[in-house]
């Protein structure tokens, strides 16, 4: 399974801001090299995982998930990174299918081979999905927009333009490997564009993106974000800030946008549902990691912030307590 990370991008403001996009992995899950005959209409339902897409030939219209119908051109790419629901088609006025409709083949790997039976001029796309693993409980997640077109963060981000240029002749050029080749392309463009609006969307004062920007909140962030599992008091986090606790609460609370308790709350709780599902811990084993003296109020507190049990995030996630 192809897999990138930021551990070799370097955001050019650095600090915080690259110590914490380090953290930010996705991990793509399967891809589509889809070669499309007018008239076509792909349904694209809603989905956890987050959605990719590049236009390797002709052009598609797109149903936002703000629900506008807009032009793409060769060389577009597009991602969704909630997997929100959206429609790619020859036109505008074509019905539409979900993607499981169409005639899908294993190529190889993790890529499959998509068509239909139209007769009309082809569409070469290639279409991924991706998992993060921060989840989409995550700050910068949580505040991405549904969609993110790479041509509209070109002018920051001077790599782009080179790898859909790179993914334009893989796509077209249907050599040997060329999937696994795109696929790796792929998930280096996602990790471009997130980089890109991370650094420069946006002008607000507060929020996650305002925080992490700033020096001295930034350094408490990464701080939490290294060492989630960690105790955090206030006067444990204005020392890492080189504040006094009140002085670093009124900060952190104004910027942010809650106070440091409620944020270190639901990162845990954002950690410890990456345990329950990803490495399938036990929930006393979480709770006695987290620190909790019963596994009963570690359930409540997880509850009260998820808003689900965490024993039934394992039952529905393939894994009993008695396992």
């Amino acid at each position: 399974m192809d897999f990138t990370s930021f551990e070799g991008v370097s955001p050019a403001s650095g600090g915080p801001l690259t110590d914490m996009l380090r953290g930010l992995r996705l991990d793509g899950v399967d891809y589509g090299r889809c070669e499309l005959g007018e008239p076509w209409a792909v349904l694209f339902p809603a989905q956890e995982a987050a959605r990719f897409h590049f236009i390797g030939r002709h052009r598609c219209w797109l149903f936002s998930p703000s629900r506008q119908w807009s032009e793409l051109k060769a060389g577009d790419a597009l991602l969704l990174p909630r997997g929100a629901e959206h429609i790619l088609a020859s036109a505008p006025d074509v019905h539409a299918v979900p993607i499981e409709s169409y005639s899908i083949e294993p190529l190889q790997d993790n890529v499959y081979a998509v068509s239909n039976g139209g007769h009309g001029a082809k569409t070469l796309l290639f279409c991924g999905s991706m998992h993060f693993n921060l989840g989409g409980s995550h700050p910068v997640l949580a505040m991405m927009p549904d969609m993110m077109r790479a041509r509209d963060l070109m002018a920051d981000e001077p790599g782009i333009p080179h790898l859909l240029e790179a993914m334009a002749s893989e796509v077209t050029g249907n050599r040997a490997g060329s999937g696994s080749m795109l696929a790796r392309l792929a998930d280096v463009l996602a990790a471009s564009i997130i980089r890109s609006w991370v650094e420069n969307g946006g002008d607000s004062t507060t929020g996650w993106t305002a925080a992490i920007r700033d020096r001295d909140i930034g350094r408490v962030l990464v701080a939490i974000h290294r060492q989630p599992d960690r105790n955090w008091t206030v006067e444990a986090l204005a020392r890492e800030m080189g504040a006094s606790r009140s002085a670093f609460a009124e900060r952190f609370t104004a910027i942010v946008g809650e106070t440091p308790a409620r944020y270190v709350a639901r990162l845990r709780m954002h950690q410890a549902r990456q345990w329950l599902i990803e490495d399938r811990m036990r929930v006393s084993v979480v709770a006695a990691r987290l620190g909790y003296e019963s596994e009963a109020s570690f359930s409540r507190a997880f509850k009260r912030i998820v808003g689900t049990a965490p024993s039934h995030l394992r039952t529905v996630n393939g894994t009993s307590e008695e396992r």
